[in-house]
């Protein structure tokens, strides 16, 4: 029988995997719950778009999991997203540079459903490898 804590990391897996890597972006409704906070990109809408400027920009976009660990109903990831500037990001036309990046996030998961997530992503180094400086 799994923990509580397996089911959760397995359950952010599984969401990381369709929204981020697959775009499947109406999965929300899955994985979140209707209370769910968004407290990166301010609404699930707002994650929806991002995710949809992200894969405009970086088409062949890969997010690799690199560490997960579930504590009591917290998820804590630290994974990289890898790709190709292809298309605009925020107004900067394709470069055609690779991007390596780092992100942390934090997902609050209560009854099967993801209800909160907060994140970070290194942009001061994304620019860098979008603009080859």
């Amino acid at each position: 029988m799994k923990t509580i804590e397996q089911s959760n990391v397995e359950l952010v897996g599984d969401f990381i995997e369709a929204f981020w890597n697959r775009s499947e972006l109406n999965c929300v409704d899955r994985f979140l719950s209707d209370d769910y906070q968004e407290l990166a990109y301010e609404s699930k809408e707002g994650l929806k778009t991002f995710a949809a400027t992200i894969l405009e920009a970086f088409p062949d976009k890969r997010y690799t999991v690199e560490q997960i660990i579930g504590q009591g109903d917290k998820v804590l990831v630290r994974m990289t997203v890898k790709g190709t500037h292809q298309g605009i990001f925020f107004g900067t036309a394709p470069t055609g540079n690779s991007i390596d990046v780092t992100l942390y996030r934090q997902y609050r998961v209560e009854n099967g459903k993801i209800t909160e997530h907060r994140g970070w992503i290194d942009m001061v180094t994304m620019w860098h490898q979008i603009r080859g400086n």
